[in-house]
Order: structure tokens, then C-alpha cells, then sequence
């Protein structure tokens, strides 16, 4: 095997570049997918109630509209079928290998990287894109005695569905978007739900109902889902004031979630320990309208006081109360600024990725880093959002890598480089702009901070912005190598 183009991942970022591959011409490229099918996050994170945050009508290819989703906000296994869906039309089955996780990449001086995966197979290529995002490697607290605990555990984004919870005393430790959808679906079932909350979440309320027949039909009508669509988007659009413009215009949103917090949750010791103490924006903010009335149910308690030691069949609080369970869930997130920095990847002159990052993960509108010709990250570093659809931006990575790709047939050369002053001159007017925004002046700790304290996941404007800058590669930004 000897693809000239290696995709790795296959959730909505590997997919739409690869569909857009296909579509500008380029038909000799693998998809490595570490599993046995494809759908990254959609095919991992099958917890109860998983589903997406942003309206389906947004969350979805521009290119690949689908009027027959059966709520605003889908589930995750009607995502995983579109994804599936998108595959079979697109006719991208012949390119997909499965069961190859990647565990290296490294350049050689005649413009080829080197792909090494865990089957043992070895093989080069001209260009790599990496496709495997943010959200899929879990991250688990650092408590003392976690190991220790005799009971069933285990991560949210690797749910044990074998483990009936009901009836059992039940520990949640974490109160991020996935355990907003799951708490409410288990504490019913549970005798007993402790949930462990570092720090509350707004949460503002969530505007999600069935789609009708009537109204999927409407959308098939040509022109309708895209003006829907467009009107999500802009709609959407406008939470990026507060978020990109100044931190002072949040107030109508933590406006609206203080209300929808004093509406769902009459008792107000409960309500104050549900109340946060930082702008609204600085964390993730999260959409429910289950979340806090399930919180308000007799055999679910709220704990503010940090897990301090897991026992074989305790937890024991920082005020040295121990609270005995049968079970432990952990919805604790993801590794998002790690999980680019933890990959063995090797460029020019034998330079490892860490070295290049040694100051901090950062790329070229989060796409190339310098001394890494040739390789291209999908919603790479500050590329996230707070606001609107990633699935936007994974659109305007693909129309950029294919750009650089036409760049590198019309000039003849080989592999292109991002020019160390370009990257370097973009991270600081990236970092000043986020230096004052919500996220950095907010008040609060979030994975949107690297150890230091810097922002290295969240692009700071409009999505929009970052559309028309990455409409056309400038070929001064770049070292052709020939």
C-alpha cells in the first residue's frame, strides 16, 4: 500500500475530507480507522441520552443536507447513521481500512511520510491528514485509590452497557455535557445518585422537540432545509458577540440561565450550590431541560466537596465523609489539549511534534506547524467553538487542505512547509484577541487552558471570519520544497 494521501479518523472530519477528495478529483487516499466501523465520537459515545448540542439542520454537511431528522437536536444513533449514510453515497467503502490505529508518523527528506500502525505494516504517502479531533481520548481524575474500587467503573465515552445500574447506589463524578444527558436518564433507575460536582455548569434551556411528518416533508421541498439551515446558522452566529466581541454582553444569556436554573429548582440551598460563580461563556455552556429537575429527586444528592479517595467500595469526600457505592461513572471529559501533543509524530530533521510544542500546541489556522510539510490537522488547535457547529469549520479545513494540495500540482513541488514567522506572527494576534474574551477573563479553570494557562483550543471570533481567511492558501506563508 503506497496511498498518496492518508486521511486518519473517520468521524465527520475524516469523512468530509474525504468526500471532498473525491469530488476535486483526488481518488488515491486510504481512511485508517483505529475500530472496526466508522463515526468517532458518534460510534464511541453510546451513554444513555447522548445526543448532539447543536441543532441537527447546522450539525451536519452543508454539502449532504438531510430533512428527515426526527428532532431538532438528534440522537447519537441517528448521527452515526448519517454519518454511515454519507459513506455508502459518497462511495468512500473501497478506501476505508479498518483496525489500523496509527501509533507513528515520521517525514524522510524525499517528501514522504512514514505511516506506522499497530498491525505491524509500515508504509509511506505523500500528504497525511489527521482527522481524529479532540473528543475521543478520555480523561479520568487523578483520586487516589481509583484503582482500588471492587465495583463496576468506567467513562461515559465508553459506557458499560452491561452493567444494569438499576437499583444500585450510583457515583457520578463530573457535571460536563455528557453527564447533563445521562444523569437525568439514570437517576431514575438508581436507588441512590451521588453527584460529585467540582464546579457547576450553566446551563440555559434547551429548544428541542420532534419534527413532525408534515414538517420533514416540507423540508424536501427544494430550497427549504437550505434556508433552514442558514437561519440556524446566523441565528447561532450571534452568541459569538459575547464570546468574540466583549465578555460584558453575556449578560443576556447568564440572564436567561439564571432563570432557567430559579424555574427548574424551587429549593434554594440546592439552587445556590447550582449556581456559578464565573461568566457565562468561560465554561461550555450546556443546553437541558432535564438535567436540574432530575437533581431536584430525593435519591439524588448533590456533592460540592471534591472525591478525595476511592475505596474498594467507598468514595470518600474532602471532609472525610465516606459515602459507600456500588458503581462509579466518570464524566470527566476528554484530553482535548493532549491529545495532539501525546501522538508520536516526526518531521523535518528528525524534529519530534512535542519539541515543536514545547511552548504550547499551535498551528497555522490550526491546520499545518511548521517543520510538518505535508500534514494537515482537522479542527486542530484554537479551532473549536463555543458557539456554533464544528462541522462548519471541518468544511473550511477540507476547502483549505484541498487548496494546498492544488497549490502543491500547480508549482510542481512536493510538499509544502508553513514558514515559522507565519505561524508564529497568527498565534500572536490569536492569543492577543483571546487574551480579553470570555474564556481567559471568565473566571474559571476549563479545557480550553493548556497548564499554562493559555488558550489552545477555541478560535476567537466569528465562524464566518474563519471561512474568509482560509478561503485561498497564501503561497508566501509557505515553503515549497521541491
Amino acid at each position: 500500500m503506497r496511498p498518496g494521501i492518508t486521511i486518519i479518523g473517520s468521524g465527520f472530519a475524516g469523512l468530509g475530507m474525504a468526500i471532498k477528495l473525491k469530488k476535486a478529483g483526488y481518488h488515491d487516499f486510504v481512511i485508517l480507522e483505529k475500530a472496526g466501523s466508522l463515526g468517532g465520537t458518534w460510534r464511541d459515545n453510546t451513554y444513555p441520552g447522548c445526543a448532539c448540542d447543536v441543532p441537527s439542520h447546522m450539525y451536519s454537511f452543508s454539502f449532504a443536507l438531510n430533512p428527515g431528522w426526527s428532532r431538532m437536536f438528534s440522537p447519537q444513533t441517528e448521527i452515526w447513521d448519517y454519518l454511515r449514510a454519507c459513506a455508502t453515497t459518497y462511495g468512500l467503502t473501497p478506501h476505508f481500512r479498518f483496525g489500523r490505529e496509527v501509533t507513528g508518523l515520521e517525514y524522510d527528506e524525499a517528501g514522504h511520510w512514514r505511516v506506522s500502525t499497530t498491525d505491524g505494516e509500515t508504509f509511506t504517502t505523500n500528504a497525511v491528514v489527521s482527522g481524529v479531533g479532540a473528543l475521543h481520548v478520555p480523561s479520568f481524575p487523578e483520586i487516589p485509590g481509583r484503582e482500588s474500587f471492587r465495583g463496576p467503573s468506567f467513562h461515559s465515552a465508553e459506557w458499560d452497557h452491561s452493567v444494569d445500574l438499576t437499583g444500585k447506589r450510583v457515583a457520578v463524578i463530573g457535571t460536563g455535557a455528557s453527564a447533563v444527558q445521562f444523569v437525568p436518564r439514570i437517576a431514575e433507575r438508581v436507588s441512590r445518585l451521588h453527584l460529585f460536582q467540582r464546579t457547576p455548569p450553566w446551563v440555559q434551556n434547551r429548544p428541542d422537540f420532534p419534527i413532525s411528518p408534515r414538517m420533514r416533508a416540507a423540508l424536501t421541498v427544494p430550497g427549504a432545509a437550505r434556508a433552514l439551515r442558514n437561519a440556524i446558522y446566523w441565528a447561532l452566529e450571534t452568541r459569538a458577540l459575547g464570546f468574540a466581541v466583549d465578555p460584558r454582553l453575556m449578560k443576556a444569556h447568564e440572564k436567561m440561565a439564571r432563570r432557567h436554573l430559579a424555574d427548574q429548582v424551587p429549593d434554594r440551598a440546592l439552587r445556590a450550590k447550582l449556581t456559578p460563580d464565573y461568566t457565562i461563556g468561560c465554561k461550555r455552556i450546556l443546553l437541558s431541560n432535564d438535567y436540574y429537575p432530575a437533581l431536584n429527586r430525593d435519591n439524588v444528592e448533590v456533592i460540592t466537596e471534591a472525591a478525595a479517595e476511592i475505596r474498594e467500595r467507598s468514595i470518600v469526600d474532602s471532609t472525610g465523609r465516606e459515602i459507600e457505592v456500588d458503581a462509579i461513572v466518570y464524566g470527566t471529559g476528554f484530553k482535548v489539549v493532549d491529545a495532539l501533543n501525546d501522538q508520536w509524530i516526526v518531521g523535518r530533521g528528525g524534529q519530534k511534534i512535542q519539541d515543536a510544542w514545547r511552548n504550547g500546541v499551535e498551528a497555522y489556522y490550526g491546520i499545518t506547524t511548521a517543520g510538518f510539510p505535508n500534514l494537515f490537522f482537522l479542527l486542530g488547535p484554537n479551532t473549536g467553538l463555543g458557539h456554533n457547529s464544528v462541522v462548519f469549520m471541518i468544511e473550511s479545513q477540507v476547502r483549505y487542505v484541498i487548496d494546498c494540495l492544488r497549490l502543491l500540482s500547480k508549482t510542481g513541488a512536493r510538499a509544502l512547509d508553513v514558514r515559522p514567522e507565519a505561524q508564529r506572527a497568527f498565534n500572536a494576534r490569536l492569543q492577543s484577541r483571546l487574551h480579553d474574551l470570555v474564556w481567559n477573563e471568565g473566571g474559571c479553570t476549563s479545557w480550553y487552558l493548556d497548564e499554562h494557562g493559555v488558550n489552545r483550543t477555541i478560535w476567537p471570533g466569528f465562524t464566518f471570519e474563519y471561512w474568509a481567511r482560509t478561503r485561498r492558501v497564501r503561497p508566501e506563508a509557505y515553503e515549497l520544497i521541491r
